[in-house]
């Protein structure tokens, strides 16, 4: 009896971990415009000239977007131009922020365009990185389980597509800058970030620590 109780848990455990989540296309505009623009930004940031902005990832980078809706969260990458309101960056480029996933303070994971696209999301390192942004992370809105749940499944969704080395946090990005993944051609190019907060990137480390990503540079 005792054995076949415990084959009983191992199959429930295993069929917890293998549950899988829906992924919901949200597609922010993705239209010539945009295509020229990430061309250009992976030229003058890079100096990486391609036919299309295709990425090779080897990272993912989770971070929160600080407003507090998932509409006004989707809005804020939606169009292909950054809009007035981000002048600490619009010197640098035309080109709108973004990012491949998108997950609600539910839960719910929504892909806002092509994994393997270069997405405007962190410094140095959008040539090679896949962006999670998750809704809100004010302290009014301060991310939830469902979150850190969605997350954990997120990065083994594309650990397991991808041959990813890191998973940082948005906080960790200048981390880098001395690492072969790093190309940003400005050294005065940089703003200070927090997000998704150490906790919770510790919580998402402790989920996926099978996975053996390789450990985050240290500063030099």
């Amino acid at each position: 009896m005792g054995k076949k109780i415990g084959l009983l848990i191992l199959a429930v455990l295993l069929n917890a971990c293998s549950a899988t989540k829906e992924i919901k296309d949200k597609p922010i505009v993705f239209n010539e415009e945009r295509i020229a623009l990430t061309k250009e930004y992976l030229k003058q940031r890079y100096n990486l000239e391609q036919d299309i902005p295709e990425i090779v990832p080897k990272m993912i980078v989770l971070h929160w977007t600080a407003i507090p809706t998932l509409q006004g969260s989707f809005e804020a990458f939606e169009n292909p131009t950054l809009p007035n309101w981000r002048p600490d960056i619009k010197g640098v480029s035309g080109l709108n922020v973004s990012t491949q996933f998108l997950i609600d303070r539910d839960g719910t994971i929504y892909r806002l365009m092509d994994e393997t696209t270069m997405a405007r999301h962190v410094i140095g390192l959008n040539h090679c990185a896949i962006g999670v942004e998750n809704v809100g992370g004010t302290a009014e809105t301060p991310l939830t389980k469902a979150q850190l749940k969605s997350n954990i499944y997120l990065v083994e969704y594309l650990a397991g597509k991808y041959n990813i080395d890191y998973l940082i946090g948005h906080y960790e990005y200048t981390l880098f800058e001395n690492h072969p993944l790093w190309l940003e051609v400005d050294d005065g190019y940089r703003t200070e970030k927090t997000d998704p907060g150490t906790e919770f990137m510790e919580k998402v480390r402790k989920g996926t620590k099978r996975l053996n990503f390789k450990p985050v540079p240290t500063k030099q």
